[in-house]
């Protein structure tokens, strides 16, 4: 796609490009496709070409390279506790803290209506990172204009996860696995065994998966008694896989 933009708009992009750690001068046949970059700065709310399949394709370079950098820096982490960590490094809690670390928002071309829309804001701004992302691997194909700023940004992030194992979303790694390779998702069964706030073993979950219970657990709060079922599910899950079950 080519199309002429206007030059403050320009002046901005290079602006985020630089707060990105990014340098303006590439080597030879590197270079930021602008017009895409602009694209991915537009939401869907205020023109009919917006960013939405740049987020899309952001959506799989992001976890592409959560997963190569999880490789590389912890090579002997479980494949069941990547799955966990990437689901957190990937989330739009994590994106939006992005896209506020690097105020995206001042980029963002969005209507008045959507403005207002302070609620909307978190899930906009997640979209936009994505799109940021998509735009970035358009320009060269791979991941050379996207690891080196947000590598750091996962060290960070995995570093706080694996000091509070509670952030391990063993739920959304769970269902990643089984939408997957099955194409369906797991079902959960909670029961609350006593009222007393407080009690680890307050609530009892099971989770249940092709008419198979695959993991149980107790927690203070029903999302931990399901966090804990997960990760039971999950390990027996992924070792079925493997076995060719």
């Amino acid at each position: 796609m080519t199309a002429e933009i206007d030059p403050r708009r320009q002046r901005d992009l290079e602006k985020l490009i630089a707060k990105l750690g990014l340098s303006l001068d590439l080597p030879p046949g590197i270079a930021i496709d602008w017009t895409q970059l602009h694209l991915a700065l537009v939401d869907a709310s205020s023109a009919e070409q917006n960013n939405q399949q740049l987020e899309f394709l952001g959506d799989a370079a992001l976890r592409l390279a959560a997963a190569a950098f999880l490789l590389e820096a912890h090579p002997t982490m479980s494949v069941g506790e990547m799955a966990a960590v990437r689901s957190q490094l990937v989330s739009d809690r994590t994106l939006t803290g992005l896209a506020d670390r690097y105020g995206l928002e001042r980029y963002l071309q969005i209507s008045s209506s959507a403005a207002g829309d302070r609620p909307g804001r978190p899930r906009r701004l997640a979209d936009a990172m994505e799109a940021v992302l998509g735009a970035l691997y358009l320009s060269v194909d791979d991941l050379s204009l996207i690891r080196p700023w947000l590598d750091p940004f996962f060290d960070h992030q995995t570093r706080e996860i694996q000091q509070d194992p509670a952030r391990q979303n063993y739920k959304a790694a769970l269902q990643e696995l089984t939408q997957a390779h099955y194409k369906s998702l797991p079902q959960y069964q909670v029961q609350e065994l006593n009222q007393t706030h407080g009690d680890p073993e307050r609530f009892a979950a099971e989770v249940w998966f092709q008419e198979q219970s695959w993991g149980k657990g107790n927690g203070p709060s029903i999302k931990q008694a399901e966090q804990a079922a997960a990760r039971l599910a999950f390990g027996k899950l992924q070792a079925a896989l493997e076995d060719g079950g």
